[in-house]
């Protein structure tokens, strides 16, 4: 419960971070580059004289709200596409989890990184925000479909089913309206289950320069300050993405059901 609370803090202080941080994420305090943590600025600034706790905040509404985003998007493809494949078996069943295969043969990391560097590196912040986490979600549902096409098949056969395909039901509205209601705590934990793991990916996509763009913060691009040991050294709250991104990704580990309620 206390942990609940913290991460909703988290998340709260992410969707108001207009409202709290001091100052924009883009402006600057040109006299105070590295400056150490303040009354004024809580947590430093960084090497352009911006201010971190701002734009730590600001950070934490692109990376918290967009991987949840992101997950939800996943697990619908992974929803429909498991769902169908479980319940209308044969070459449906057979090509969707060919193209799962495929998919999750390829590491998601090289491919993420394959794609965005396709893309213009000279776009706008926003929209590379919004490329970033819909290549995410567009690509991170493999491993969710084979768990909804499992859970599915368990269910082929049931009487619900079977009285629906007797009254002449289509495929479509059957796995809209029977199968992932029946299979919605599978779909639940899939979500939340890809929520950290798309966080560390952006993360990763930013600190390479191939994520979300600056200005614009994102816990990604804010580690790429922790490359210069002599900033740290001058500002240790340079530090605090890298703390918060690590509370955030292991607190909703430690909430995920066990593991025998995932399979």
């Amino acid at each position: 419960m206390a942990l609940a609370c913290l991460l909703g803090t988290f998340f709260l202080l992410a969707l108001a971070s207009e409202l709290v941080a001091p100052y924009s994420y883009a402006r600057q305090f040109r006299d105070l580059p590295l400056a150490a943590p303040s009354a004024a600025h809580p947590l430093g600034t960084d090497a352009l004289g911006r201010d971190v706790f701002s734009r730590v905040l600001y950070g934490s509404r692109v990376s918290l709200l967009l991987a949840p985003a992101a997950a939800l998007l996943a697990t619908v493809i992974a929803g429909v596409s498991g769902a169908l494949a479980g319940l209308r078996g044969g070459w449906w069943e057979k090509t969707i989890l060919a193209s799962a295969d495929l998919m999750m043969a390829l590491p998601l990391l090289f491919v993420l990184l394959a794609l965005r560097a396709t893309l213009p590196l000279d776009v706008a912040p926003l929209l590379s925000a919004a490329a970033t986490f819909a290549l995410l979600g567009l690509l991170g549902w493999p491993a969710s479909l084979r768990v909804v096409w499992a859970a599915t098949r368990n269910i082929r056969e049931s009487e619900f089913l079977t009285l629906a395909r007797a009254q002449g039901i289509g495929p479509v509205r059957m796995v809209l309206r029977h199968v992932l209601p029946n299979v919605r705590p599978v779909l639940q934990a899939q979500f939340w289950v890809t929520i950290p793991v798309f966080i560390l990916a952006e993360a990763t996509l930013s600190m390479l320069g191939l994520g979300v763009m600056e200005p614009l913060p994102s816990w990604g691009n804010l580690l790429r300050g922790l490359e210069d040991l002599s900033a740290l050294r001058a500002n240790p709250g340079l530090l605090s993405p890298l703390v918060l991104l690590i509370l955030v990704v292991r607190g909703l580990q430690m909430l995920l059901p066990p593991r025998e309620e995932l399979a």
